[in-house]
């Protein structure tokens, strides 16, 4: 029964080299405490118990730490970080065609519910594709 596990063991080393998620490593773990196990019992069912509780104490053991390492973090772009700014106006907006708007020293195409002339304040609010979406912001 021992080449069964390192049999085992090898299938899924192989399957977590292949797609390097950590998706088969804690059963991998699993597998070669099975394999220590043959040596000391004949039982298969001791040897599946012991496959079972180890991947799963190594799962939970290392659920933490792998979570942080995954973590995708979020940094913003160029393009995100103009969101919430205010820009100028400087080609018109009209609903049926998208105009310009200067931002950060940029000019970007932009579109509008509303028709802005040229020197309106606008806000950014969204990305479109490749247009921010704006809105008119008046002045107090």
């Amino acid at each position: 029964m021992d080449v069964f596990w390192i049999i085992i063991f090898l299938v899924l080393v192989f399957i977590e080299l292949i797609t390097v998620n950590l998706v088969t490593i804690w059963f991998a773990i699993g597998a070669i405490a099975s394999f220590a196990v043959t040596y000391l019992t004949d039982s298969i069912t001791i040897q599946v118990l012991v496959f079972i509780v180890v991947s799963t104490v190594s799962l939970l053991a290392t659920r933490g730490i792998i979570n942080k390492v995954k973590a995708n973090k979020f940094e913003a772009t160029n393009l995100d970080r103009v969101i919430g700014k205010i820009g100028i106006v400087t080609e018109e907006i009209t609903k049926l065609e998208p105009g310009e708007v200067k931002v950060d020293g940029k000019k970007w195409s932009a579109i509008s519910s509303k028709k802005l002339s040229i020197g309106s304040k606008v806000e950014i609010l969204s990305i479109e594709g490749v247009k921010l979406k704006v809105k008119e912001v008046k002045e107090e």
